[in-house]
C-alpha cells in the first residue's frame, strides 16, 4: 500500500499548487494564531477555492473553541479536521465531517490510549512531544515506541525530512506521513524543490 503524504502549514495558493504537482494527498491549514504558520480563513478559502479535485484539505486546531472551528469549516470547506490540542472525543466528533487526533508521543502508552478513546477518528497522528509546544517542534521520537497493534490508520508526523522519510517510512510503514519544517525555506513559506524531493523519496520507498 501507498504511503500518503500531508504537505502542512501551507499558507499561498502557489504553495499549495506546487506540492499537488509534486504529488501531494492533502494539505494542512494552521488555524492556530501563536503558529508562524496560521493563516487566515479567508485566505484559505480562496486557496480551497482554486485548487483542482480529490485533494483532501486539513484544518489544523489547538483547543480551539466549538463555535471558531464550526465557523472555519464552514467557511472554508475542509474536508477533515485535525485536533493537535487536549480536545475530548465527544468534542472532535461534533463538526459533522471527519477528523484525526493528533497525539505527542513521549510512550508507548500514549499512543495506546489514544488508539481507544478516540474511536470517532479516521486516522492517530503521532507526533514529536515538546513541553509547551503543540505541534511543529520540528524535532523526531523514538519510533520504537510505536506498538504495532493500532486500529487506527496512523499518520507519522514530528521532524521528518527528505534526509530521514525514506527511513522512516521503512521503519514504521505509516499510512501516511506528514511535514511542514522539514520542506520550508522559512517557517509558512515552502521550498519547492524540497517538497519535490520529499515526495519522491516517500514515493520511492513507500510501494510494498
Amino acid at each position: 500500500m501507498r504511503t500518503r503524504i500531508k504537505i502542512c502549514g501551507i499558507t499561498s495558493l502557489d504553495d499549495a499548487l506546487q506540492a499537488i504537482e509534486a504529488g501531494a494527498d492533502a494539505l494542512g491549514f494552521v488555524f492556530y494564531e501563536p503558529s508562524p504558520r496560521y493563516v487566515e480563513p479567508e485566505t484559505v478559502k480562496r486557496i480551497i477555492g482554486a485548487l483542482p479535485p480529490f485533494v483532501t484539505t486539513v484544518g489544523l486546531f489547538v483547543n480551539a473553541e466549538a463555535s471558531y472551528v464550526s465557523e472555519v469549516v464552514s467557511l472554508t470547506s475542509l474536508s477533515l479536521i485535525q485536533f493537535h490540542g487536549n480536545e475530548t472525543e465527544d468534542f472532535c466528533s461534533s463538526f459533522g465531517i471527519p477528523y484525526i487526533k493528533a497525539v505527542r508521543v513521549q510512550s508507548a502508552k500514549d499512543i495506546i490510549e489514544a488508539d481507544k478513546e478516540y474511536v470517532s477518528a479516521q486516522g492517530i497522528l503521532l507526533d514529536a512531544y515538546k513541553k509547551g509546544v503543540p505541534g511543529g517542534t520540528g524535532e523526531s521520537f523514538d519510533w520504537a515506541l510505536i506498538p504495532e497493534n493500532i486500529n487506527k490508520p496512523m499518520i507519522l508526523a514530528g521532524g521528518l525530512n527528505v534526509s530521514n522519510v525514506g527511513q522512516a517510512v521503512n521503519t514504521v510503514r505509516p499510512y501516511a506521513v506528514d511535514v511542514s519544517g522539514g520542506v520550508e525555506l522559512h517557517k509558512g513559506v515552502k521550498d519547492h524543490a524540497k517538497v519535490t524531493r520529499f515526495i519522491e523519496e516517500v514515493s520511492r520507498v513507500s510501494e510494498y
